[in-house]
This record gives structure tokens, C-alpha cells and sequence, in this order.
């Protein structure tokens, strides 16, 4: 037996602890798991690599939620530290943006993703998710984010909500707590190598979100411009520049997941 098995079966090492990994620490913390990580909120240095290689060694589970450097396209993670991975469960935190621009098509985990295909922009985020693949870990493919101070709700509030004229354009989208639920499913449950879409059930335009917003806030909605007044960032407009659906099927018969906010509609109503 591994000096690493030799330990509780409940022994998480966090590689980023982000808006998204706090939420899943807090929630394995509470029943009862040990819990460290990189991070400026972590317990550990990520240049400090005897503490980090002890704490992979000390780790039943591996979660990353560190993005590839904007400058390399390096995964940080494996560059620094895939040669000392050994016998735990591993888990990665990725993007839908892997797939690409699908036209407003539906995407599930059989589309090949960029790095397969080779097909549209160049995506860092694309090669790690293919690495991570490689090495059997289980990859958490998410949509845009929202939750608590992170919503269309903080940017009507804030005045910076948009509405862009693009008919027929749409997002798939998760409330962070529906993340937290389906990455501990996973560990809890010892899921199958491999990726997971986790989205919720109704893919919408970034605008209906941002009327419902305005709704529950009582409030007029901005109003709408083309993609060029609207004078976006290169990184907003790439965004917006994609259009595709997300299918969660997968999740639901794997995992037995099921968003606790199936739509952006319940998602905004328990932020207000």
C-alpha cells in the first residue's frame, strides 16, 4: 500500500483557490474532508515545492482550477508539477470554450474540441483540457459562471450591463453552486475518467438574462447596440463571437446531477 493510501480517504489538494474551488472546499470541509491549496487564500505557496509535493503525496483527490498562463499557454499545473502526480484522483476545471463556435448547435462531450480539430482560434484553454484528458482526469467543462456577487445582477446594479444586437446568439450558463454540486458528485461517487459538461437546462442570450435581471431589479434595461458601438475588449468580443449549446446529459446519467437552478431565471431569483 502507498504511503498515500495509508491516509483517510478524504484528502483534497486544490491547485487555485478561486471563486469557484472556495465553494467546493467549503462544501467536502463540511463533510468532513481535510482540505489544502495554492492560492492567495490557500495554505500553500504554489513556488513551495516540497510542501506542495508533500501535500500530492498526503492527497487522495487532486483538483485544479488554475487557467493556462496567457503568455506561454502553458498549463502551470502540469509544467510545474505533472512529473509528481501519482496514484489519486485527479480533477480539472475547464471551459466550454473548448468546443468553439458551434453556430448555436448543441455541444456534448463526444464534439471534438478545438485541440482535436484544430479547427478556429487558437485556445491555451483547449490544449490543457486535452492534457488533463491524457492523463485520465476527470474534466468539469463549464459556461459562464454566476453566483453570489458574480451575476448579470452585480452588472445592472454597477451600470455596466450591455445588450448586444445578435439575433439569434445564445450561452449556456451555471450558478457556482451547481458547479460545487456536480464536482463533489464526482469525487464522492468516484466517477469514470473523462470530460462533463455542467451547464444548466435552458442555453439563453446574454440579453434575455440581462431583462431578467432588470426585472427582479425594478429597472430599465440598457439599451441595444451593435457589436461595434458597444466598443467591447478583444477578450469580450471573442466571447461573443461563439455561439453554441451545451448539453448536460452526460452529467445527469453519470454522475446523478441535477442542477439545483435549471435556468437563469431561478439562478438570478435566489441572488436578489
Amino acid at each position: 500500500m502507498s504511503n498515500r493510501m495509508k491516509h483517510a480517504m478524504t484528502q483534497l489538494m486544490i491547485f487555485g483557490l478561486g471563486y469557484t474551488a472556495k465553494r467546493i472546499a467549503a462544501r467536502l470541509e463540511a463533510l468532513g474532508w481535510t482540505v489544502e491549496a495554492t492560492g492567495s487564500d490557500g495554505t500553500l505557496d504554489f513556488g513551495d515545492r516540497d510542501a506542495v509535493l508533500a501535500a500530492l503525496e498526503r492527497a487522495t483527490h487532486v483538483l485544479s482550477s488554475v487557467p493556462p498562463d496567457r503568455e506561454s499557454g502553458l498549463d502551470p499545473v502540469l509544467d510545474t508539477y505533472g512529473r509528481d502526480f501519482g496514484e489519486a484522483w485527479y480533477g480539472y476545471l475547464s471551459s466550454t470554450g473548448v468546443y468553439g463556435d458551434q453556430q448555436g448547435a448543441w455541444v456534448d462531450e463526444a464534439t471534438p474540441t478545438i485541440a482535436e480539430t484544430g479547427a478556429g482560434r487558437r485556445n491555451a484553454r483547449a490544449d490543457a483540457d486535452a492534457l488533463w484528458m491524457k492523463l485520465g482526469a476527470r474534466v468539469f467543462r463549464l459556461p459562464g459562471i454566476y453566483g453570489p456577487g458574480r451575476s448579470a445582477l452585480d452588472r445592472v446594479r454597477e451600470g455596466k450591463a450591455r445588450r448586444i444586437d445578435l439575433p439569434g446568439q445564445v450561452f449556456s450558463r451555471v450558478h457556482v453552486d451547481d458547479i460545487v454540486s456536480g464536482v463533489v458528485a464526482a469525487m464522492i461517487g468516484d466517477a469514470p475518467a473523462g470530460a462533463y459538461n455542467l451547464g444548466d437546462d435552458l442555453p439563453a442570450s446574454g440579453n434575455a438574462v440581462t431583462e431578467q435581471a432588470c426585472r427582479l431589479l425594478g429597472v430599465e434595461p440598457p439599451p441595444l447596440e451593435t457589436l461595434e458601438e458597444a466598443n467591447l475588449s478583444e477578450m469580450a468580443r471573442g466571447f461573443y463571437m461563439e455561439n453554441r449549446r451545451v448539453a448536460n446529459g452526460k452529467a445527469k446519467r453519470v454522475l446523478d446531477w441535477s442542477p439545483q437552478y435549471p435556468t437563469y431565471v431561478e439562478g438570478l431569483s435566489s441572488l436578489v
